[in-house]
């Protein structure tokens, strides 16, 4: 195991943790809805597939972060899944783009009007209520996934590892279902951009 990088301080930690998460939540909830409509020379949805490529990374980082510690490289470990909270940072500054500057996409939409009219609900048929099978839980686990990542990597840098596998064992499953889904649904939506 590791030696603790930093000191434990679970009031504080709990406070950041509980802020941080809570005003990410409000500014993509409060963002996702707003549309500001400017022409950057360029198209907006490359966000999307750096969103995509993003996901993509993460759930490769995460798979061979747990090869890595069940094979007792805590330091690759740990380097891997730092890489992992950093990437989805950055995922999180281009969802917040993409939403801003290119609005919301319906799914079936061909015609790119904002509405699925009734021809093209049945032009998708069943595959739009696949879409929202694989939407609407990797919605709801990502907008709580992020205060167990923060708390399962605090329990890890101050080195209470029970903590930190307990924690780990809830996150980890959850994080890699909304990396890999945020991946599908990119691809399912992709074609109504």
């Amino acid at each position: 195991m590791l030696a603790p990088a930093w000191k434990r301080n679970d009031k504080k930690a709990s406070f950041l943790i509980i802020t941080f998460s809570l005003i990410v939540f409000i500014a993509v909830s409060v963002l996702s809805r707003v549309q500001v409509k400017v022409d950057l020379g360029f198209d907006v949805h490359i966000f999307a597939k750096a969103n995509a490529v993003i996901n993509s990374l993460v759930s490769v980082l995460l798979i061979v972060a747990l090869i890595a510690v069940k094979s007792k490289q805590y330091l690759l470990h740990k380097n891997l899944m730092m890489t992992a909270m950093v990437l989805s940072i950055l995922f999180l500054v281009s969802y917040i783009c993409h939403h801003l500057l290119a609005g919301e996409s319906v799914y079936g939409d061909a015609n790119h009007d904002g509405v699925a009219d009734a021809a093209e609900i049945a032009a998708v048929g069943s595959s739009r209520t696949i879409y929202r099978l694989i939407l609407f839980p990797h919605i709801v686990l990502a907008g709580v996934i992020l205060p167990f990542i923060l708390y399962t990597a605090y329990r890890a840098q101050i080195g209470e590892w029970p903590g930190h596998r307990k924690l780990a064992r809830i996150t980890w499953p959850i994080w890699l279902y909304v990396a890999v889904t945020g991946v599908v649904i990119y691809f399912m939506i992709s074609p109504y951009y």
